[in-house]
């Protein structure tokens, strides 16, 4: 499908889409759903290169969008998660003090505001508001490059940003912050509301396509637009919505998946163009890959910088293990033995591919577990329904494919097993995701375990890359002698 074509498939779709003034998350996605009849990601596009794999790799292992899982754990963090991380700042000023804070007080805040944050359940600063927030807040306004996932309470930060920065008195567009996807917009612009709700005389725009009431050439008189890049781009230059040369904050999030969006590059870099050099510049992902500093070079002019440094202790709570086994038979075997010896919370089991995760989902309740499937045909609000009910207990075993290899912290989880072991398109060891899928044990300085299935040389191979890479020895475990294995495991 050619660049142009797949453009028509975006406007066609999203077109379909009004939001109504008071937006209500579930029923618009639903509604967005239902007005796609072809193959699309969460934002109702077609997308582009899927062909008929349905959402599976060459090698069929099944491939994860990345703006999908991103939503998935906007969705499912009803808090802050706790990160271990430690924050690294770079300042473009070295001789400036390093200025941080720990209390929402410390930053002088509206009243107004100070009272939606409260009222959002927020009680102190996590660990990157501590460090952004003064960066972006601060006069004269400071550019910020930030390395922060889901869960960490960057939206928060950035949302708190724009709502302290804009003046009520001015009724033009004053803060832009595009998102990749409609949804991750939307989520945006939930908790802008929910902040904002003390202070009436701030308003908000969804840039989205679709919401597209007035007459070209009139301007918006909403102070905050959050919007997807395609539409913005249209506010600014083909409608005249908006003054770009009036925007003095100019949010980018979710960078990584901004980058990976066909087209999206190139549209946030349009919209960079057009404001001023005066305008602050804010810019947040949740990985700093090569491709994402090139990006974020030609947006944010001499920033400062946050980025976690990487968490070195994250397997020391969890011992590694491999069983030896034949076929997919010898492996369900090994899963039972190892059921009989280990005093198991949650569990967590991931496959290669949907069909095998099908095949061990019914095997496992044939056993009378109580098991939760988990695979990327199912819809983001779906997954996240799934995931909130193992959470809470009421399935004890989940089985999943990658959907579920990042970011999902559930502290009851004491064994994960990689019925599959995880590879990257060449077949070689995938370490990044290994380390993603055991990460799921051990959390909050409890005690963990991860057992890899091994059913041929090649995959005894891949065991082998995985030591080397992480310096962990990943130990022999003989689920057939249940005396040594208690001991073991013990």
């Amino acid at each position: 499908m050619s660049e142009d074509s797949w453009a028509l498939a975006v406007d066609v779709q999203e077109a379909a889409v009004t939001p109504p003034p008071q937006l209500d998350f579930s029923k618009k996605v639903g509604r967005l759903r239902a007005a796609c009849t072809t193959r699309e990601d969460i934002n109702g596009n077609v997308v582009p290169g899927r062909g008929g794999d349905g959402g599976r790799g060459r090698d069929g292992g099944e491939v994860v969008e990345l703006a999908e899982q991103s939503l998935l754990n906007k969705m499912i963090r009803r808090s802050l998660v706790r990160n271990r991380n430690q924050v690294e700042v770079l300042q473009r000023d070295p001789t400036s003090p390093l200025y941080s804070v720990k209390t929402f007080e410390e930053l002088r805040l509206k009243p107004e505001l100070l009272k939606g944050v409260y009222n959002m359940g927020f009680n102190r600063p996590s660990r990157i508001q501590e460090n952004a927030l003064p960066m972006m807040l601060a006069q004269p306004p400071q550019n910020l490059i930030a390395q922060a996932q889901s869960g960490t309470g960057k939206t928060a930060a950035f949302s708190l940003a724009m709502l302290s920065h804009v003046n009520p008195a001015n009724k033009w567009t004053q803060c832009l912050c595009i998102s990749p996807t409609y949804e991750l917009a939307l989520q945006i612009g939930q908790v802008i509301e929910h902040m904002g709700q003390f202070c009436p005389d701030v308003k908000l725009a969804y840039g989205i396509r679709g919401n597209r009431s007035m007459e070209r050439g009139t301007k918006l008189q909403q102070q905050i637009v959050i919007g997807t890049p395609g539409t913005v781009l249209d506010w600014c230059t083909k409608y005249k919505f908006i003054d770009p040369k009036k925007i003095t904050m100019f949010v980018l999030d979710e960078a990584d998946v901004m980058i990976a969006t066909q087209g999206h590059r190139d549209q946030s870099l349009r919209i960079h163009r057009q404001l001023t050099k005066d305008c602050q510049m804010l810019l947040f992902s949740a990985t700093f890959e090569e491709s994402v500093w090139r990006f974020a070079e030609q947006v944010v002019p001499d920033p400062n910088i946050i980025r976690l440094k990487r968490e070195e202790e994250t397997l020391d709570n969890i011992q590694q293990f491999y069983v030896v086994c034949k076929e997919k038979e010898d492996k369900f075997a090994a899963l039972c033995e190892l059921y009989g010896c280990l005093t198991i919370a949650q569990a967590m089991i991931f496959c290669h591919t949907r069909s095998m995760a099908a095949w061990l989902s019914a095997q496992l309740i044939r056993e009378g577990h109580q098991v939760a499937l988990l695979s990327g045909e199912m819809t983001v609000e779906q997954r996240a329904a799934v995931i909130e009910r193992f959470r809470h207990g009421k399935e004890k075993v989940l089985v999943t494919t990658n959907v579920c290899s990042r970011g999902i912290d559930v502290e009851q989880v004491s064994l994960v097993v990689n019925f599959d072991l995880p590879v990257d398109m060449d077949g070689h060891a995938d370490n990044e995701t290994y380390l993603h899928r055991i990460g799921r044990t051990g959390r909050f300085g409890k005690r963990g375990f991860a057992v890899n299935m091994v059913d041929s040389e090649r995959s005894m191979d891949i065991i082998h890359q995985i030591e080397m890479h992480f310096n962990r020895r990943i130990s022999k475990l003989d689920t057939s002698d249940y005396e040594a294995m208690e001991n073991q495991l013990s």
